[in-house]
């Protein structure tokens, strides 16, 4: 039998969600996708083990012998070439810190030794995923970035990760470029939006949903989105016209609010000479489950070696 499927797992700030994907048609079999929250400060031993039990469940849906391996959209800092994880100073998974994934992984499981677990980093597989099947499918160059708790970029062409050259960025990636008194993940996220209602009328928001909820009726609330679809615009334009990319693909939480946002954007970006068209994530939380599947495919897994040790 065809070792058609692979499990594609993304490992977000306090869950996993996984589901197996058919390499042949692209598509992720519903019936299979499972989650659990996890508490990223927890025992290593024990953030294994919820990972391993949402694997487990997800597996136990498709025949066996048909399942080629795991793919994991991981978080850095992490050595996605030997399966390490190095995070630290950061507020999730530091008791992973100098873990080997793979093999705990591979003994939770109690998997065969030709059982193949690959790695890539988290927004690289959501980028990988919308060219392979979602919004920048039927586009060779894409930018692809999540708006939300951090912010998340990959560069892609042809499905493979971009991460050197003179066409992106240091690390292929947005978030560390220096921006005003920070650097740009500083302001095209979640905390940028609370930090500055808070300044702004002393009020304490959650999160970008509860400020969205404000705007009809709060017009600070409304030229925060305002500005923010402004400045993130001149801010991505040189990257896009640098990388001459087709399509940017927008996603994570802030996205939910493009509506209140999207048109100062784009217009935005028309001012800066940029005309690349622009989508919201068509897979969405989907686009990164699909992307670490396609490490099982060994045609894209022999394309992206080189990139590996530097995302």
């Amino acid at each position: 039998m065809e070792r058609n499927l692979a499990i594609g797992a993304d490992i977000g700030g306090s869950h996993i969600s996984c589901a197996a994907v058919d390499l042949l048609t692209g598509k992720i079999l519903k019936e299979t996708l499972t989650g659990r929250e996890v508490n990223n400060q927890a025992h290593a031993n024990v953030i294994i083990k919820i990972w391993a039990n949402a694997l487990t469940e997800a597996m136990a849906k498709v025949p066996a012998e048909q399942v080629k391996g795991i793919g994991f959209a991981m978080p850095g800092p992490f050595d996605y070439v030997k399966g390490i994880s190095y995070i630290k100073g950061v507020t999730k998974y530091e008791n992973l810190y100098g873990m080997n994934i793979t093999d705990a992984i591979s003994s939770s499981l109690e998997v065969p030794e030709d059982f193949l677990i690959r790695f890539m980093n988290d927004a690289s597989s959501f980028a990988v995923g919308e060219a392979w099947a979602g919004s920048a499918a039927d586009a060779d160059r894409s930018l692809s970035i999540t708006l939300g708790t951090g912010f998340g970029s990959a560069f892609v062409s042809r499905r493979i990760p971009v991460v050197d050259g003179s066409e992106v960025p240091k690390l292929g990636c947005i978030y560390h470029i220096p921006y005003r008194d920070g650097i740009a993940d500083d302001y095209f996220s979640t905390r940028w939006f609370t930090g500055q209602y808070k300044n702004l009328t002393g009020k304490e928001m959650k999160g970008v949903r509860e400020l969205s909820e404000l705007a009809a009726t709060d017009k600070t609330a409304l030229d925060l989105f305002t500005d923010f679809g402004t400045r993130l615009a001149i801010f991505l334009a040189p990257f896009l016209l640098n990388f001459r990319a087709e399509i940017l693909v927008i996603g994570g939480n802030i996205s939910h609010a493009y509506n209140l946002f999207g048109d100062r954007f784009e217009e935005t970006l028309k001012k800066e000479k940029c005309n690349c068209r622009v989508a919201l994530s068509a897979l969405k939380e989907d686009a990164a489950i699909l992307g670490s599947a396609y490490m099982l495919d060994d045609e894209f897994w022999k394309s992206i070696q080189h990139a590996l040790p530097l995302m």
